[in-house]
């Protein structure tokens, strides 16, 4: 049976693509999705524990998008607007999800809600070393921008 295909509502409402849901994570999620980082996402991040993502969450409750798949969480992504520019982040797919639709699902409700909020245009952390993570982000339409370097400080030990 074919279900509704749209993207998840920039409101944080629920969408179904096929049997992939697309819904905005609640803090009972929270231990689920840190889980699902270590073994789905490449790289970790200072942010990466309970604190952090619950605080993600509070701020702005439809940031981060979970995929489920027959309950299950098989991907994830972030989808960050300041007012200013559009940020993606943890962009991530259970690697026995992979190539079945859950990246390019989850940028399409992460593009929609960007244009819902008044962004006009997205970019993306992507490790360098992340070759297979090149070719969805290219597949999706995105680029790299050589001229660009990120810059960090840590702001706590």
């Amino acid at each position: 049976m074919e279900r509704d295909r749209r993207p998840a509502a920039a409101d944080g409402g629920m969408a179904v693509m096929n049997d992939l849901s697309l819904r905005s994570a609640t803090p009972a999620d929270l231990d689920a999705v840190l889980a699902f980082w270590k073994v789905a996402a490449e790289g970790t991040s200072i942010s990466d524990d309970g604190d952090g993502v619950a605080r993600l969450v509070e701020r702005d409750p439809a940031a981060l998008i979970l995929a489920e798949r027959e309950g299950a969480l098989v991907g994830t992504v972030i989808v960050g607007f300041d007012g200013w520019r559009c940020h993606l982040y943890r962009l991530a797919v259970h690697p026995d999800q992979r190539r079945r639709g859950v990246g390019g699902a989850l940028l399409a409700a992460a593009e929609e809600r960007f244009v819902a909020l008044g962004g006009r245009r997205a970019d993306a952390m992507v490790l360098d070393r992340n070759t297979s993570a090149h070719q969805a982000w290219r597949a999706a339409g995105y680029e790299p921008q050589p001229q660009w370097s990120r810059w960090v400080k840590h702001l706590t030990g």
